[in-house]
């Protein structure tokens, strides 16, 4: 019989807050436990509350690994994406957050690192330093990176100009990027109101798409980041090009 090994984690000494900060994290069982309950009661109050609805569930069935980009309206959208996804498949999904919004207060932190198991972006300085993260975390397969390439949520629900930040992530990398059109979050829960609204909210999952065979420079990355919207821009309900 085999005996088992049982090593503690590396940051058992260091104290709770800071471990939450860190990233990557360790892994951590009463961690993965609480993300797959608030998943759960997560998604069954978006069915119940906000009668939530995914079209072309089938273009996230993948092994390898996955970038899903979407419009950004609402703190509810992450929550749309990830409940798009199987529950085992929850803590290899990274939802791309603002770290000098999300990482700074407590309650924050704990919703951004146990709940959606968020990785810290940041939006200023140190971009190159996240994006060089995102690349490491896509070198595993079965890894899957949610990133809203507005860079903030919108104040009008309608899609802003794309980050070419996207671009630089995907231009020559061999990985599937699934363009996705979160409609009602705006409507559900906009910037600026402390409470979500209970109003309907669709998810529509659009084909992926590969990128390998395009460039990385300034021209390709910012053509890359422009078709990415328009893609994501045709998904729209009533988009007659859907």
């Amino acid at each position: 019989m085999k005996k088992w090994l049982y090593s503690p984690m590396r940051d058992v000494d260091r104290v709770p807050v800071d471990r939450l900060r860190q990233f990557p994290r360790e892994p951590d069982m009463l961690v993965y436990g609480l993300r797959s309950l608030g998943a759960f009661i997560i998604r069954q109050l978006l069915h119940t509350y906000n009668r939530f609805e995914i079209i072309g569930h089938q273009n996230l069935r993948t092994n390898r690994s996955l970038v899903i980009v979407a419009n950004h309206c609402s703190h509810i959208d992450t929550l749309c994406l990830l409940a798009a996804l199987p529950l085992r498949k929850l803590h290899r999904a990274f939802p791309a957050a603002a770290s000098d919004y999300f990482f700074q207060s407590v309650p924050r932190l704990w919703a951004a690192a146990i709940l959606v198991n968020a990785l810290p972006f940041a939006r200023q300085a140190r971009v190159r330093q996240s994006l060089s993260i995102c690349r490491e975390l896509l070198a595993n397969p079965g890894t899957i990176l949610i990133i809203f390439p507005e860079g903030t949520r919108s104040r009008t629900g309608e899609v802003g100009e794309f980050k070419s930040g996207i671009g630089a992530l995907v231009a020559g990398r061999d990985v599937a990027v699934a363009p996705c059109f979160i409609d009602g979050s705006f409507r559900a829960w906009p910037k600026g109101k402390r409470f979500p609204r209970p109003r309907k909210v669709r998810l529509v999952i659009g084909t992926p798409r590969n990128y390998r065979d395009r460039r990385t420079d300034k021209t390709d990355v910012c053509a890359i980041a422009a078709e990415l919207r328009d893609a994501v821009n045709q998904l729209r309900p009533g988009n007659e090009s859907h």
